[in-house]
């Protein structure tokens, strides 16, 4: 079977300007890079905020499994499938990260027939948005010691800086430092690293309307506090207007293309399960203006992504889906149901009814929300008709339809039938969107609103330190902030090795940070953690070049 890399090379792209064109963006409001991909100019974005809004649907799924689930796949497939029935489509996306590239999980362009491309370049370094933004952060670091090298006019207490510095790669050995070590190195302290894309810079990226909410949020980041415990932001470092700059082009979201010709946004891409995990609020935006439908994803699992993508991104920017897709497989519900992934391959009606708990936990959670829900099961060979009919029995309770996928192998056509039901909820309206908790609701009970509603934890653990810094964030003015949880991907608890659909277990929040720029508390729970490191084998030890210089081995 051929490799995704081999059917994206395969495929005739086309230029970027016919794109542009297909999604009525003029070829004067693109700045192309190269061939195949462009950024959307900030004149054409203003111009179109005037136009009306084409529906939303979120894409989500079930909590992932070494099994695979295909939840950027099938945007892609829903969104070419919506083209084809003559419905203008918009894809908005996140852009891949490095650290997952050369990693574990690999890239983040969909897959087989349903991709965006180029998958290489998109992949890789695509249009530089995650050099600028790890640069902008790192220059805030760089400021910040510079400050305390030279006199501490900010007051900054150097024992409690924290600000982190980034860089978009897996690396362990990076989670703890000592810097300034040496004589003349400036002043010695401890120090951490994130990766870029749980860096609150690539929040405020994703979350800011436009230039000037951009540089606004960047002159709130809190970098630490005084001696007397008041802040120190961004603005009093002077850092605001060269972070801006730094940050100007990489604001504007990214065209490209599916494999089928299908106009995406791709732009943004911090993650869900330690950052919030859905693409930029300009290229969302920006897609209603130009489409009937815009698809978009959630990362990870709806109880992250999803309940992020609803409780802070529509929060935030006023956005209101007209339903959600949860993405499944019927092998991925035998692993959450007990299975290795070594016997995936043999029928196991049993394995999938007690998988499908997990995925009938998601579509029941969708509802909290107020959404109707859609399942998109994606096909493999060795799904049997009587596993995919437990699926579908075990949905009808929630009146979510279960629409087999074949969009990986057949492209459009094999995401006709999803796009209907889809289409149905666009075309009949019925979603009501409510939020899991009101602004005015105290910081903590918000953290166990989400462990006891979403999670389904029996008691949510706040130690008295963390409930100390919660008081302080609500005392200092962000009592309003929703939370943003980070933990494990793989489980509802925070334990992830509990699959399937635990109840009753203890929620461990571990710390808190206060984002003030990106205007929410991250609440890091378990072993999560904002700095990730490689596998025993990592992707990157099969990447390379061939002969003629193209990339082999990116997947």
């Amino acid at each position: 079977m051929a490799s995704d890399l081999a059917i994206a090379r395969a495929a005739r792209l086309l230029p970027i300007a016919e794109i542009g064109a297909r999604a009525g963006i003029p070829q004067d409001a693109l700045l192309p890079y190269g061939r195949h991909k462009a950024k959307v100019d900030f004149a054409f974005i203003d111009a179109a905020q005037s136009r009306p809004d084409g529906a939303l649907v979120l894409v989500t799924g079930i909590n992932p499994t070494a099994a695979g689930e295909g939840k950027t796949t099938t945007v892609i497939g829903l969104g070419d499938a919506l083209n084809a029935a003559g419905r203008r489509s918009m894809i908005c996306l996140r852009e891949p990260s490095l650290g997952p590239c050369f990693g574990i999980k690999g890239g983040a362009t969909g897959g087989g027939h349903a991709q965006v491309a180029p998958m290489d370049e998109i992949n890789l370094h695509f249009t530089g948005d995650f050099h600028a933004i790890t640069a902008a952060n790192n220059l805030l670091a760089a400021l910040i010691d510079n400050r305390l090298h030279w006199g501490n006019a900010a007051g900054l207490d150097a024992r409690r800086v924290t600000w982190r510095r980034c860089l978009d790669m897996n690396d362990r050995a990076l989670r703890q430092i000592v810097a300034g070590l040496g004589g003349g190195n400036g002043f010695a302290r401890e120090d951490a690293f994130d990766i870029t894309v749980a860096s609150e810079v690539m929040a405020v990226l994703c979350l800011a309307r436009d230039l000037g909410e951009l540089q606004s949020r960047l002159g709130r980041m809190i970098v630490g506090t005084r001696a007397d415990g008041s802040f120190v932001c961004a603005d009093d470092l002077r850092a605001t207007g060269a972070m801006a700059a730094l940050l100007r082009d990489a604001l504007m979201p990214n065209l490209v293309q599916t494999l089928e010709g299908s106009p995406a946004l791709v732009h943004g891409g911090p993650f869900a399960n330690i950052a919030h995990g859905c693409n930029s609020v300009m290229a969302t935006r920006l897609g209603l203006k130009l489409a009937d439908v815009v698809v978009t994803e959630a990362g990870f699992g709806a109880d992250l992504g999803g309940e992020k993508f609803l409780d802070i991104k529509c929060r935030a920017a006023g956005l209101r889906p007209s339903c959600a897709v949860v993405v499944a497989t019927v092998r991925a519900l035998k692993m959450h149901g007990g299975v290795a992934k070594a016997a995936l391959d043999g029928e196991d009606v049993a394995a999938v009814i007690r998988g499908v708990a997990n995925l009938a936990r998601h579509v029941e959670n969708m509802g909290k929300f107020g959404l109707p829900a859609v399942v998109a099961l994606n096909r493999f060979t060795s799904d049997t008709p009587a596993e995919i009919a437990a699926v579908r029995d075990a949905m009808a309770p929630f009146g979510a339809p279960v629409v087999p996928c074949t969009h990986w192998a057949d492209g459009a056509a094999g995401a006709a039938a999803l796009a209907q039901a889809v289409l149905r909820h666009v075309d009949s309206p019925s979603a009501d969107l409510r939020f899991l908790y009101p602004e005015e609701m105290p910081l903590d009970d918000k953290i166990r609103t989400i462990a006891r509603e979403i999670y389904r934890a029996a008691d949510t653990v706040i130690p008295t330190t963390v409930a100390r810094k919660l008081a302080t964030f609500e005392r200092a003015g962000f009592a309003t902030a929703p939370v943003c949880i980070a933990k494990t991907q793989y489980s509802f608890s925070a334990v992830p090795t509990l699959l399937g659909a635990p109840e009753g277990h203890v929620f461990p929040v571990r710390d808190v940070r206060l984002s003030a720029g990106a205007g929410f508390v991250v609440a890091l729970a378990g072993e999560v953690r904002t700095m990730p490191g490689l596998p025993r084998v990592p992707a990157a030890e099969a990447i390379g070049l061939d002969a003629e210089g193209a990339v082999e081995g990116l997947f």
